[in-house]
């Protein structure tokens, strides 16, 4: 098969989708199929990529051709609301972009989020089946950045224009994957998207090459007298550092045992660097940014925590339990379906400062209970994260897909 992965988010970038992208290309290509590679080429969306193939687009060259299409007489409803206009522009940039490398070569085209999927669907050939696999709920995410980051008088405009950008990214290709039950459910109970449609099965990890990294030397070193907390992934509002960062001030207070790394970057860190400076913690936290050598750190970490307050199926919960270690994470979206609670890590509420506070003393004061938790979260992760089993899978849908798309134009 020729297959195209692709996505409307920039690559590379930080998070889990660009990972899962490599890996399955690197998978797929060793099962003698044709993988390319399709996504922004930056946050600024100033260029459309075939990454692999080192073929670009600049969309300030379509740009004034939307502009006069899409333009304020005709359209006013796009312009009410800024996140609409922003979106509208950046997802037909994609479309027109994508249109103009052409995707009639394809069998198979493999999307990674609903955006993505609603642009290609308008413009795929006959032959090419759709696979749209979701990551996360974006409707979700949007609603929660309409509280505060995005809020305006016209946010109820921005809400509907999500949850229908949901609807219709999760059921416009032939087969929508996702990694959990819990996500399954938002889409059939609340979005109405029908189930026969979604597939669920969890992602694959590569962990023998994990294992590999976390032998590899890095430049940070752990101090000799301290235990390292560690969090790892984007610092944007959804991921609930701040929580993180309030607990840690209570636990100052208790114990001075341990130091907190933080890898990543995102539009809240230099709001994270001042909390920190309230409340006395600069000394405590160290803001690592955007790192390479994740799996080193997580080798020198006690304990990995995530303190999210939306969540799918993180990455970095998936390579703290292939690292072996204690994981404190919230209760929401997929991760219950990822650790049972104090058996391979410890669960609590979603913006509970106390609790976290807790479990985080608990784990520093107890090495049985946090060598006990990281062991099982490994057994459990080595023996759950099968790449093999994860890309046998998506083969699977891939091949029911294409039965599909033949059977819709042939009826």
């Amino acid at each position: 098969m020729k297959i195209l992965l692709a996505t409307y988010w920039a690559v590379p970038h930080l998070g889990g989708v660009w990972p899962y992208m490599l890996q399955l290309k690197e998978k797929l290509e060793s099962l003698n199929h044709e993988v390319d590679l399709l996504g922004y080429g930056d946050e600024a969306g100033s260029y459309v990529n075939l990454v692999n193939k080192n073929q670009r687009i600049n969309t300030d060259k379509l740009l004034p051709l939307l502009k006069s299409i899409l333009n304020p007489s005709d359209y006013p409803e796009i312009y009410m609301n800024k996140l609409i206009e922003y979106t509208e522009f950046r997802r037909y940039l994609f479309e027109l972009s994508t249109a103009y490398f052409g995707l009639e070569s394809y069998d198979v085209i493999h999307t990674q989020d609903v955006i993505s999927t609603i642009s290609i669907n308008r413009i795929r050939p006959p032959k090419a089946a759709l696979v749209a696999s979701l990551h996360g709920s974006v409707a979700h995410e949007i609603r929660l950045q309409l509280e505060n980051i995005h809020k305006s008088p016209t946010s109820y405009m921005a809400r509907k224009y999500y949850d229908q950008l949901e609807y219709a990214g999760a059921s416009s290709a032939e087969y929508t994957v996702v990694a959990n039950q819990w996500m399954k459910k938002i889409l059939t109970d609340e979005f109405h998207v029908p189930s026969e449609k979604i597939e669920v099965f969890q992602y694959g990890y590569d962990a023998d090459n994990f294992s590999h990294l976390l032998t590899k030397e890095s430049e940070i070193k752990r101090p000799a007298n301290k235990k390292v907390i560690m969090y790892s992934g984007r610092l944007v509002q959804v991921k609930g550092v701040e929580y993180l960062l309030d607990a840690l001030g209570q636990l100052k207070e208790e114990r001075q045992d341990w130091i907190c790394w933080i890898a990543g970057e995102g539009d809240k860190l230099a709001e994270l660097r001042l909390q920190c400076k309230v409340l006395g913690l600069e000394e405590d936290v160290i803001f690592l940014g955007n790192r390479n050598d994740i799996p080193s750190l997580l080798a020198q970490a006690d304990i990995f925590v995530l303190p999210s307050i939306i969540e799918n199926q993180p990455l970095s919960i998936i390579e703290a339990q292939l690292a072996g270690k204690a994981i404190i994470a919230s209760d929401v979206g997929g991760l219950p379906e990822m650790i049972e609670h104090k058996v391979t890590g410890l669960l609590t509420p979603a913006e509970d400062i106390e609790c976290l506070c807790k479990y985080l003393s608990k784990l520093l004061r107890k090495d049985s209970l946090r060598n006990r938790l990281g062991s099982a979260a490994k057994d459990w992760g080595l023996s759950h994260w099968s790449l093999d089993n994860a890309v046998n899978h998506t083969v699977e849908v891939y091949e029911k897909a294409i039965t599909e798309r033949r059977r819709s134009f042939n009826d």
